[in-house]
């Protein structure tokens, strides 16, 4: 990328400002606050009370927060992978504003542009343009000139979403960081004893620093991890054709969005972690909300077609890695290895074979045995088998 003849008007003053100035903020204001106040006595005029209630505070609201990013802006209005009651859209709509991430319209205008554009130039956090721009440059900046919504018909004919549009900033003033203060000064007030002599207004400043102004920067910092991390570094179990990838590390930090790889490939389901060990709270809670009549419709793709993106993707990478392989292997074990070669050759065209066999039976929503799916299942064991198996033969020679 090259900024030496950049134009300044494309630079997003208030977003900026607004992100370096909470993110100045939360690394040194807050820290310097937490230490003056651990350090002075108990009796102090300026001392808090009520450090229990403000982190409980900072925990709500992180999830509320961040629920309404992974669960309102992104599955249910981004890729419509549910159906959800109004309480549900109000709530995620209220948080979601008060995550300062714009509101849901334009987060998932942008966010379609991505899907449909990945990895290409129109992307709006393109990862080829560097890690710092996917993360958080494209937000400070515009390398192009914004073209015109035309994505999110949808959405522009949900009374909800359009109200939260017009008023997200104030919104998101009000519920994020108003709101803290107000209840910390509120608890101080109502439950701590009169004799503390407790300031309630210093109850009120450590909620806004805490569970608004540090909590703020935590969740957007997490959503920013899967523009960016997430095209970077992790697993690509499900497709290599785009630079999305799986990692478990950020699914912890942003209730299961991580797993990017299966969500690039499979976008209109409303589960990102899939398997059954992996950590997705958002995908949880969008079931439980099903069963209280909260949600409905919610879209899952068959075990055939995840089955089969496996499988292709395995022979894909089978395919790749005995070529490689092959070619490194001098002339005096090539034949000593060739059986083995052709044996995973053979693997991965069965492989490739079986995964179309699989989409076309998902195509035609034809049902698929278990008992096909174990042995499929056992192919891809078998197929990381062999790959093991190649790797150390190489390692063998090499040595």
């Amino acid at each position: 990328m090259k900024f030496k003849n950049f134009p300044i008007y494309r630079i997003e003053w208030v977003t900026s400002t607004f992100l370096i100035l909470t993110a100045l903020l939360s690394l040194t204001v807050v820290p310097w606050f937490l230490w003056t106040q651990y350090t002075l006595p108990a009796d102090a005029a300026n001392k808090v009370h009520g450090w229990g209630f403000v982190w409980a505070m900072f925990v709500f609201y992180y999830y509320a927060t961040g629920f309404g990013i992974t669960l309102g802006y992104h599955r249910l209005f981004s890729h419509i992978s549910f159906k959800a009651k109004w309480p549900v859209k109000l709530f995620v709509l209220l948080f979601g504003a008060a995550s300062f991430e714009n509101s849901a319209h334009d987060w998932c205008a942008d966010h379609r542009i991505h899907h449909k554009h990945v990895d290409e130039d129109e992307d709006p956090y393109d990862i080829s343009k560097g890690f710092f721009y996917a993360h958080i440059g494209w937000l400070l900046f515009r390398l192009k000139p914004p073209a015109p919504i035309t994505n999110v018909k949808d959405l522009e004919a949900d009374p909800l979403v359009m109200w939260q549009h017009r008023y997200v900033q104030w919104i998101g003033a009000f519920v994020g960081f108003v709101m803290p203060a107000v209840l910390g000064y509120a608890y101080c007030v109502l439950f701590v004893p009169a004799e503390l002599n407790a300031n309630p207004w210093m109850t009120a400043l450590a909620a806004f620093l805490i569970a608004g102004l540090l909590r703020t920067v935590v969740v957007q910092q997490g959503t920013f991890c899967i523009n960016s991390l997430c095209h970077m570094i992790g697993r690509q179990p499900y497709s290599t054709d785009h630079s999305a990838r799986d990692s478990g590390a950020v699914a912890l930090l942003t209730f299961g969005e991580g797993y990017h790889n299966y969500h690039h490939e499979f976008q209109h389901d409303y589960r990102n972690g899939v398997k059954p060990w992996q950590f997705d709270p958002t995908k949880w809670i969008i079931w439980t909300l099903s069963k209280v009549g909260m949600t409905e419709d919610l879209r899952r793709v068959p075990d055939s077609r995840i089955m089969a993106a496996e499988l292709k993707e395995k022979s894909r990478t089978l395919g790749r890695d005995i070529d490689s392989l092959a070619a490194r292997l001098d002339e005096r074990t090539r034949e000593l290895k060739a059986k083995s070669i052709a044996a995973a050759h053979e693997l991965a065209k069965e492989l490739a074979l079986r995964a179309e066999a699989l989409k076309e039976a998902a195509s035609t929503k034809a049902v698929v045995a278990q008992e096909t799916m174990v042995e499929l299942r056992g192919l891809l064991n078998q197929a990381a088998s062999h790959l093991e198996a190649l790797r150390r033969a190489d390692a063998g020679s090499a040595a």
